[in-house]
């Protein structure tokens, strides 16, 4: 049989938009050839969709996008992602596969593994599958699964589920399995996606193809990577990574294909510029301004912007003042040249001043400390902010995930933007990005890259003077907020016990600032924000 992929990008809500690329894609295909065509998990809604289900008109109206596209569709049977309703007890939808063909009713296939934990919360509105069967589609019986109902245990954080539909599947007489998916993008994931569907091929003896969507939706980034495997486990295909793509794979195919092994910071780069890029252009937003400050984290990140949005769409700002070195403002502007964007130089030097000056009076006999390092990032912010109104720009806040780990970040200053793009990126990945950047020629200035990191709102100030080495702090942080480890479990491991526990203070102590921060883009297997759901007011310490 050939199957026909449709490696779509859906916008969550656009139930129009998303029905007529599914119907363009599926046309194309049957035109191509194939006798089976399959979209994403929820590609009619967009995943994922939350709580705009519990919108009165939300889920009657793609119903009615179901009917149309059973309309639409020929003797070719298209698979398709959307919801349908629970009629009995427990949650009020479910998560459907909806099989449609000329001459047939819809049939409908539900989700049965929901996943709840990390980004997923899908226990929240849909009610699994009772039971599962192979559908006889063009005489052959195929097992139609939705994304999670083929995640195994050693691919899951832990074991999650005692059913397993694929095995069922199995037994029941499938001869092929289908699976329709919007998986989200880690850094890694593409390849244990591909190990794990070559196993549970191999396992099963049954060929498996897996249509995974593409895109960014708010925080989380779709990588597509859509793969067919044979009944021997041997890779048929692979469809692109961070794009749209159509193909036809036949399951008797005997051309034998390969994974894809991406360097990660490669797949970081195409990852970010594909989330900051469908950001933008699902929430009506053209253009971009960001604070240039001659480091590392806003140079990558002007960079990220120029490759996702072309140069005409970003404009940097350098933002001086006393403490800020000639070299940093001449990195600043180097990058903007090697960049080919605008940026000017506004001096908050003498606004600083008159900051300063008119809360003398309440600062009498008070020494400076990072309440006057502070005020600078905040009026930045006011500036920014103000080009980004009258321009009608997003505002990209450049912090990376150590700082924001560690409050080593100011709220309403540096934190702000309408988005954050490398908040799921350690400073360490940050500096592998820029020699991504540089790869071919020097885009980021080597000093950028070579220079001890310094916010520079004081003089000589170094980042090292109050936190640890970075490549010692990403260490620490990985264990602590990815793998979920105690302070006692890393000390365990050989670390020195008062950097773990300043470490671990920090994050917990900072928890506030971070509910408050601009959203960023999920690369890491936990980022703060929607995967990870830490109370302000807590007093567990370890």
């Amino acid at each position: 049989m050939k199957i026909g992929f449709a490696q779509i990008n859906p916008t969550v809500g656009d139930l129009k938009g998303n029905y007529e690329k599914i119907l363009g894609a599926y046309h194309e295909l049957s035109a191509r050839g194939a006798e089976l065509v399959l979209t994403p998990e929820l590609a009619l809604t967009g995943y994922p969709p939350q709580d705009l289900v519990f919108k009165s008109r939300f889920v009657p109206l793609n119903l009615e996008y179901i009917e149309r596209l059973q309309g639409e569709v020929g003797d070719v049977p298209l698979v398709v992602g959307a919801i349908d309703y629970n009629p009995g007890a427990g949650r009020p939808f479910r998560n459907t596969a909806f099989v449609l063909q000329r001459g047939q009713p819809p049939r409908s296939v539900y989700k049965s593994l929901l996943p709840t934990y990390d980004v997923f919360d899908e226990d929240r509105y849909f009610q699994p599958a009772e039971s599962v069967a192979p559908l006889e589609i063009n005489g052959r019986k195929i097992g139609v699964t939705i994304c999670e109902d083929i995640w195994t245990e050693k691919y899951l954080p832990r074991r999650l589920y005692d059913f397993d539909p694929l095995a069922s599947l199995v037994q029941a007489g499938a001869e092929l399995i289908v699976n329709i998916s919007a998986s989200p993008f880690c850094v890694g994931k593409p390849l244990r996606r591909c190990e794990m569907l070559s196993g549970l091929a191999r396992k099963h003896g049954v060929p498996i193809f897996y249509c995974n969507t593409v895109g960014g939706n708010d925080q989380l980034v779709f990588d597509g990577n859509s793969l067919a495997f044979s009944a021997q486990g041997e890779p048929l295909a692979q469809l692109p990574a961070f794009t749209e793509a159509l193909g036809i794979v036949d399951s008797e195919s005997h051309s034998a294909a390969e994974c894809r092994k991406s360097d990660e910071a490669q797949e970081l780069f195409e990852a970010l510029s594909l989330g900051l890029r469908d950001y933008l252009r699902k929430c009506g937003f053209k253009r971009v301004v960001l604070g240039l400050s001659g480091g590392i984290d806003s140079a990558v990140t002007a960079a990220i912007a120029v490759h996702a949005l072309g140069k005409e769409n970003v404009l940097g700002v350098a933002m001086p003042t006393q403490f800020s070195s000639q070299g940093s403002i001449d990195d600043a502007l180097a990058l903007a040249h090697n960049l080919s964007i605008r940026c000017p130089i506004l001096s908050i030097q003498e606004p600083f001043e008159k900051f300063r000056t008119l809360l003398a009076p309440e600062f009498a006999g008070l020494g400076e400390d990072t309440t006057e390092e502070n005020i600078q990032p905040r009026l930045r912010c006011l500036i920014l902010m103000a080009l980004s109104n009258k321009h009608a720009s997003l505002l990209l806040s450049t912090g990376n995930k150590s700082e924001l780990a560690v409050g080593y970040c100011t709220l309403y200053g540096d934190m702000a933007g309408g988005l954050a793009i490398l908040s799921d990126v350690p400073k360490t990945q940050v500096y592998a990005l820029a020699h991504y950047i540089n790869r071919d020629h020097e885009i980021i200035p080597r000093s950028s890259i070579e220079k001890p990191p310094s916010a520079e709102l004081k003089p000589d100030q170094k980042d090292q003077d109050t936190l640890p080495p970075y490549d010692l702090l990403d260490r620490i942080l990985a264990l602590y907020v990815e793998e979920n480890l105690t302070a006692r479990d890393i000390i365990a491991q050989g670390f020195n016990e008062a950097t773990v526990r300043w470490v671990a203070r920090k994050v917990d102590l900072n928890e506030y600032k971070r509910k408050q921060a601009s959203p960023g883009l999920k690369v890491t297997s936990r980022a703060f924000g929607m995967g990870r759901r830490m109370p302000i007011a807590q007093r567990f310490v370890d």
